[in-house]
Formats: structure tokens, sequence, C-alpha cells
């Protein structure tokens, strides 16, 4: 239809056309799940307390939310909860008492509330039912999974990142606001399933209906995501590992017929992923819910001290190495990533999601951290560059706030990349672990802005990493490091092209007998080479440490 327009006019037309088509076009309804509206602002969340009674054939639930808050102001007239269609509100009662009227405008429902006074806390008993949306590639669409194991059992479980724990219970869905005195979990299932759940089991109990109700609990706060019933044909063992908080309680959950090859595998796993996360990041984050590791039907998820498991209990990822360097087939990918989030993820969690990268960039790192610690420098410096075939720079790390948006998926191996430069940079491992160490202890239990730990970075090293973090976070520009090397080897001209006004990041080269510290600019710059360090100016050596791409020129630049 635009084959009447001028030639210059329809290509601008298609420019125009093209480059809206890249932009996200966010909605009211985006809002409503990604801000903090005024009539969530008034109000902070101190525990849940979640029953559920699931049916298998018909995939739906009867449940029951005690939701307990904190006045932080004088209350609005409306209150904000969240829960995700098909299921639907039945009632609420505030402090077990007073039945509260409500609207829905999708997927949020607007609960009309009576005055109430700052500081003050309240109940509020939701009750809920119905259909709920089922994941269809879990972990990666999200929802409710109903599986069968391998003897045609059932098999379920819940997964929920990104699209929000109010896809099965409603709740403040938004990342900033945890219950800050933990949460409990009761589980109502056929008396010949077990149902597994957060931190610690409570009670179990043996109804006279052909049901058995199993409460797990937490202490510590917890994301609204991280929130998960497990429910099969389950065994487990336990044991007590000794670390540096103490005695850490471990329980490994397998199907019934997979306990001896659980019991085979999974414990030297998770020891060496605690002595390497231990080492580089600090305590264990939740000694006092203890660690759970439990077998599911999808590939796995970082649910707080309940982690997921269904990595077929083979090392790397379900048989495949990202890296494509063999290192990654050493280790069970699952066991190590989704095990580092209970420090950046679970024990550090951002308010907003478009701020996930702290929990996956760092994460993938911990990935590099673990090979380090368990191969050594050279196993993770190549693991680390192996990675960097996944990352697409299709769009920025970091999208749009307040509209519950995620970014690129170069959140990973980037933002991963990112860091390793940083550390080889900084050339001081101690530091490095210390700053490590530090966030996990600074934030402890904490939900934080990307500002907040890129500030911190910059005000350990006492060096100024914004430039850094504007380009692999806020850009898709891969720097490139050009260098030309005097013809008598005695000089170096280098600056960074491709990159944010003032991109500075320091580059170490070094190896057995010399080393060499730049802190390119985009200006050229030049530095007089001593004994061996012309060696080091290599490609190969500059990409197997730094997340650039490094240009040798052959003619001086002007």
């Amino acid at each position: 239809m635009f084959s009447r327009l001028p030639a210059t006019l329809l290509a601008c037309l298609l420019l125009f056309l093209g480059a809206s088509a890249q932009q996200p076009v966010y909605t009211h309804a985006d809002t409503l799940r990604g801000s903090i509206t005024p009539e969530r602002a008034w109000w902070d969340v101190q525990r849940y307390d979640i029953t559920v009674k699931p049916d298998y054939n018909s995939k739906t639930i009867t449940a029951k939310n005690l939701l307990t808050y904190q006045t932080v102001s004088p209350s609005a007239k409306r209150l904000q909860l969240d829960l995700q269609e098909p299921l639907v509100i039945d009632s609420v009662i505030l402090d077990k008492a007073t039945p509260l009227t409500y609207t829905k405008e999708g997927n949020a429902w607007h609960v009309d509330m009576p005055a109430q006074k700052k500081n003050s806390q309240h109940t509020l008993a939701i009750y809920y039912q119905g259909k709920v949306h089922e994941a269809k590639r879990a972990p990666w669409d999200g929802g409710w999974i109903w599986a069968k194991d391998s003897l045609g059992r059932p098999w379920m479980t819940v997964a929920c990142q990104g699209l929000g724990a109010s896809v099965w219970f409603p709740c403040k869905d938004h990342q900033s606001d945890e219950p800050d005195k933990g949460a409990s979990l009761t589980m109502i299932v056929p008396d010949t399933l077990t149902a597994i759940g957060n931190g610690r089991l409570q009670s179990k109990k043996i109804n006279d209906d052909g049901t058995a109700t199993y409460t797990y609990a937490v202490t510590n706060p917890i994301s609204n995501y991280c929130i998960i019933p497990y429910i099969g044909k389950y065994a487990n063992f336990k044991e007590v590992y000794k670390g540096e908080k103490g005695s850490l309680d471990i329980n490994y959950w397998a199907l019934d017929y997979n306990l001896q090859t659980a019991r085979d595998y999974m414990p030297k796993e998770v020891h060496n992923m605690l002595n390497a996360f231990e080492h580089w990041f600090g305590p264990y984050p939740f000694y006092e819910d203890g660690y759970q590791l439990i077998e599911t039907s999808h590939t796995g998820m970082e649910h707080q001290s309940a982690v997921s498991y269904g990595n077929w209990y083979k090392p790397g990822y379900r048989g495949r190495d990202a890296s494509g360097t063999g290192i990654g087939m050493k280790w069970d990918f699952i066991i190590i990533h989704e095990s580092g989030h209970e420090w950046f993820g679970n024990n550090i969690t951002t308010k907003d999601l478009a701020d996930m990268w702290v929990h996956e960039g760092f994460t993938n790192y911990s990935e590099t951290l673990f090979v380090d610690y368990i191969f050594g420098k050279e196993a993770a410096d190549a693991y680390n560059k192996g990675i960097r075939r996944g990352i697409r720079n299709d769009k920025p790390v970091i999208p749009a706030y307040g509209v519950n948006a995620q970014g690129s998926g170069d959140m990973y191996p980037k933002a991963g990349n990112m860091l390793h430069s940083i550390r080889h940079g900084l050339d001081n491992d101690e530091l490095f672990r210390s700053i490590l160490r530090g966030l996990n202890k600074t934030f402890y239990h904490q939900t934080v802005t990307t500002q907040q730990i890129e500030n911190y970075i910059s005000t350990r090293t006492r060096f100024n990493y914004t430039p850094v973090f504007n380009q692999y976070l806020r850009t898709t520009q891969i720097p490139t490091f050009e260098f030309y090397i005097s013809p008598d080897k005695k000089k170096v001209k280098y600056r960074y092209a491709n990159c944010v006004k003032g991109f500075d990041l320091p580059l170490t080269l070094k190896d057995e007998n010399s080393k060499l510290s730049l802190t390119p600019t985009d200006q050229w710059k030049e530095t007089t080479l001593q004994n061996g360090q012309v060696a080091l100016m290599t490609k190969e050596g500059i990409e197997n440490m730094y997340y650039v791409k490094p240009v040798e020129l052959t003619e001086a630049p002007l």
C-alpha cells in the first residue's frame, strides 16, 4: 500500500516503523504490575501464610493466603492485590472479622479499605480458587506445572520468576516488598504423595479423607516468586554440612526410584558448591532455614532454601556445555548456577525486575568463580570467554523501570563477562573477593537497586566504574581496544572506540615474567614498554581476560 508514496518518504516511513517495532509498548496493566502504585505504597508486607489444595485431575486449586502487613503511612482508600487470571478471589476478610469489598482490573484487585493508623499491623485473609495458569515450557514461561513421573504418578510444582507469584497466590507482586517475617506454606495433598516447601517442615498430618497436610516455613525474608510447592512421590536423605556459620542442615529430595542415584551424585556437587561459594561470597545466607535440593520435571530454579533440580543427575546443562570448552561438562550446571542465586537473587534481591542483571550476571559469574576454585584460573578464563558465544547484543541489559520489564538475556553472559573484566583489570583478587563478600554482608537480606551495587563497587575499588557499567548494561556496543606497537617494540599507542563517553575499563596484562597495566580511554595514549611487556600485547591474551574487541593497527594513528 506504500507503492504510490515518493521513494524518500517511503524510506523514512519504513525506517520509522522499523524503529517503532523495536520499542516495546507498555500498558496501564504493566504499570499496575511493575510500579509502586499509591495502593501499594502505604503498606508493607510482613508475612504470608498460604494454604493450598491442588486438584491434579482438574488442574485447579482451592486456597487461602493470610497476609500480614504493617502500615507505613495512614491508609489509602484502597489496597492493590495481585492475582492473575483465571484464578478468582472469593472473599477478603480484614483482621479475622470484617469482610471487605473489591473490584477487579485485569490482574489487579482493588480492595476497599477502612481508615488505618500509621504503624499499625493487620491481616487480610484472602480466599481464592479456580483454574490456574499452566506452564507450557517451564520454567521459561512460568505457571503451575502438572507433570507425571516415569511411572505415571502426579508430579506438581510451580515456577514463576518474571511472570510473578500472583500466577498462583494473591500478594503484592513486586520484588521490592518481601515478607520481613518470613512465610509458611501448607499443602493438602493425596496421602500417597509427599509435599515439600521452602525452609523447614513444621508439621505433617494424615487426614481421614485420603489426604495429608504438610506445613513448611522460612524465618527469613523471601521473594514472592521463590515460595514454591513441590508435590510428588519423593524420598529423602539428609546430612549436616560444616560451613562458615556453623552446621547447615541439608535435605535432598528425589523421586523414590532415583533415591540411590541421588545419594551417589548430589552431595559431592553440593559440597563443592558450598566450599566455593562460601569462599567467594561469604556464608550461605539462610542457615536458619537450611538448604534443600529437590528433583523437578523442569530444568531448575533458584527457589530460596528449596532449590529445584531437573538436570538428570549428569554434569553440564542437560548434556550441553554453554562455553564449548568441555569445562562445563565437569560439574553440574543446575546445582551450581541455581544455588549461586542463594547469594545473588535471594539474599540480595533487586527492587525492580529491570535490574535483574544483579541476580543473573553475578550468578552467571559464580559459574566462573566455581571453575576457578575447583579447576584453577586458566580454566576459569577459558570458561568465561567461552560463554560469550551466548551474547547477542540485541538490546540493553537494563530495560525500562516500573513496568515489570526484563532486559536482554545478555544479563547472564554479558554481565558475567563484565564482572570478569573488572576483576582482571583490578588485578587484586583479595580485594575483589572482599567486595563480593562485602556485597552479601552489606545488603544482607535486602532489596536493592543497580545503583547501590554499582556505587558499592566503585567505592570499594576507589575507581569510578560508572562508564563501564553504562557500556555493558545500557548499550549494545562491544568496546573496541585499538592499539599500535611501534616498529622497535618499545612503545604502544592505544585507545577505546565504539564506546560510551568516558569508558575507561582498566586492563592488566601479565604472565609469569612481566605485567603491564593500562587505563585506556577514548583518547589516544602512549606507554613505553619494558622488557617482555610487548609479548603481552596480543589479541588472544586480551580477549582471554576482557570482553573487548582488540584490534591491532598496522599503521601509526595520527
